[in-house]
């Protein structure tokens, strides 16, 4: 983040006047620690995208049905549909290329024999444990390491920060994007 100083000086959308410089400054900091975290994390989830060679939705809806595989739970397409918010007839496509890439099966449902039922194959759910699981744990580490005090200060503050996304309409988030490319 740019600071308010610098991009809005007449202090016309960040009102800062009851916050002193050092405040501004904590706040600028914490929003370039927080803007770091969100590029590391795009660069984490590309990567692990790459390795296991899945587009965005791919990834999403193998992580979906691993979880409901650990919770014991058989998944149809239309709950991946559902998940996924994308059409049946996408989810098709994108489970024909999963399929076909030797991510996913699909078995007869066990109690319905009109419906299919997906799993996740072995090679597929060991190359995510692998990838994104030991990423997911090292992050439950640092979040473990902080005190419960801390950790609901900080779960308040991300719930907040995106409840900020609904405030506005479209105007203020092409506005946003236009000036978060330019401070690049």
């Amino acid at each position: 983040m740019i600071d308010p100083r610098l991009i809005d000086p007449g202090a016309e959308l960040v009102r800062r006047a009851h916050l002193s410089d050092g405040e501004v400054d904590e706040i600028v900091e914490l929003m370039t620690a927080l803007r770091a975290w969100h590029g590391a994390a795009e660069r984490m989830s590309a990567a692990s995208r790459r390795y296991m060679n899945l587009n965005q939705n791919d990834m999403r809806a193998v992580r979906f049905l691993i979880a409901a595989e650990n919770a014991g739970a058989v998944t149809t397409a239309r709950a991946v549909a559902d998940h996924l918010g994308i059409s049946t007839a996408a989810t098709t496509k994108m489970l024909d290329r999963l399929e076909h890439g030797g991510h996913v099966v699909r078995r007869p449902h066990p109690a319905d024999r009109r419906a299919i039922v997906l799993q996740v194959t072995a090679s597929t759910r060991q190359a995510a444990r692998e990838g994104v699981g030991r990423l997911h744990a090292r992050r439950f580490e640092v979040a473990a390491r902080m005190s419960s005090a801390d950790r609901r200060v900080v779960t308040e503050f991300l719930r907040a920060l995106a409840a900020t996304e609904a405030v506005g309409g479209e105007d203020d988030a092409a506005a946003g994007s236009e000036i978060a490319l330019a401070a690049e």
